[in-house]
Parts: structure tokens; C-alpha cells; sequence
């Protein structure tokens, strides 16, 4: 049985290059991501988007486009959702509830 993710706390707004600082490579800066351009920070679920961790990618990046398409491929972790469809759009949302 796996453990639900413990909520994220939602921060302010830095850059895309601030938000790359903050991908767990540094164990004493706090773990963030973004959605949709919204900054959350995700140090509680460390095991999942931490270095080693099955979302790690996500770290450091607006992982909106992955999110919404359900990708791992690098070209999606990006903010940019334009040319989405409904159904991804729904997944992005479900995402963005989730957070």
C-alpha cells in the first residue's frame, strides 16, 4: 500500500532560472515545482521528487506540459500547454487539485 503524498504548500513567485536552483541537488534548499506558472513546494514528498525519485524530473522545472500529457520525456517539461486537448487539460487540472 503506498502512503498518500502529503500536500504541497504553495510558495511565491520566482523565475523559471531561480526555480531550476531548487531540483533537491542541494539538500538544504526546499524541493519546488511548478504548475501552470504556480510555485509549490514539494520538500515533503522529498522520496518521490527528490534525486532518485520516480517524479525527480519534475524538480526544478513547470511540469505543467508533462503533467497534462502524462510524459516523462524531457521536451514536455515545459509551462507551455498550448495545443493541449480537453482531456489533457482535464489531467492538468486533476493535477493542479491534487496540489
Amino acid at each position: 500500500q503506498v502512503e498518500p503524498l502529503p500536500p504541497p504548500i504553495q510558495v511565491g513567485e520566482i523565475s523559471e532560472e531561480e526555480l531550476k536552483q531548487y531540483d533537491g541537488s542541494d539538500p538544504k534548499k526546499p524541493l519546488l515545482m511548478a504548475i501552470k506558472g504556480q510555485i509549490y513546494d514539494i520538500s515533503q514528498s522529498r522520496m518521490f521528487y527528490g534525486p532518485g525519485g520516480p517524479y525527480a524530473l519534475f524538480a526544478g522545472k513547470d511540469a505543467s506540459r508533462a503533467l497534462a500529457k502524462m510524459s516523462f520525456e524531457e521536451e514536455d517539461l515545459t509551462g507551455d500547454i498550448s495545443g493541449l486537448g480537453p482531456f489533457e487539460l482535464d489531467a492538468l487540472q486533476d493535477w493542479e487539485f491534487k496540489f
